[in-house]
C-alpha cells in the first residue's frame, strides 16, 4: 500500500520530504549505502521539481512511495502538474569528456539512473511521473 505526501513544490520543503522517505525505510533493514543513494535521487528529483515544474510559478509535489517485498526494495513516484519534462529523454552526459567540453545540465538525472535499479517517465491526466526503484 502505498503513503503518500502532498507539499509544495518549494526547495525549503525538501526536509519534510526526506523526512517522508526516512519514515518509509525505518522498519526496513536498509544499508546505509542504500539510504545515502536514495536520499541523492529524492533530492536531485524533488529539487528539480521545485526549480523547474512550475517555471517560478507555484505548484504542489505529490510523492507516494511503498516498500516492496519480492525483492526488498524502495519505490517511489514523483508526481507534479508542472510544464511536461521528461528527463530521461536527456542523452547522458560524456562524463571521460573535459568539463569545458561538457554540455551544461544532464548530471543530476544521471546521477539518479546510475543510483536507483529502475526509472521510467510518463505524462498521464496532466501530470509528470517519475518512477523508482531501489532493492536493498
Amino acid at each position: 500500500m502505498y503513503k503518500e505526501l502532498i507539499t509544495a513544490a518549494k526547495v525549503e520543503n525538501l526536509a519534510a520530504v526526506n523526512d517522508f522517505v526516512e519514515g518509509l525505510l525505518a522498519d526496513t533493514d536498509c544499508s546505509s549505502k542504500t539510504q545515502m543513494q536514495i536520499e541523492l535521487v529524492v533530492e536531485e528529483i524533488f529539487v528539480n521539481i521545485a526549480s523547474y515544474a512550475y517555471g517560478g510559478g507555484e505548484g504542489e509535489a505529490i510523492l507516494r512511495g511503498r516498500i516492496l517485498e519480492a525483492p526488498l526494495g524502495l519505490e517511489l513516484i514523483f508526481m507534479d502538474k508542472g510544464a511536461p519534462y521528461d528527463p530521461l529523454a536527456r542523452t547522458d552526459p560524456d562524463v571521460n569528456a573535459a568539463m569545458e567540453d561538457r554540455g551544461i545540465g544532464g548530471l543530476g538525472i544521471f546521477l539518479v539512473k546510475k543510483n536507483v535499479d529502475a526509472i521510467k517517465y510518463a505524462y498521464q491526466d496532466g501530470q509528470n511521473i517519475l518512477s523508482i526503484c531501489k532493492y536493498f
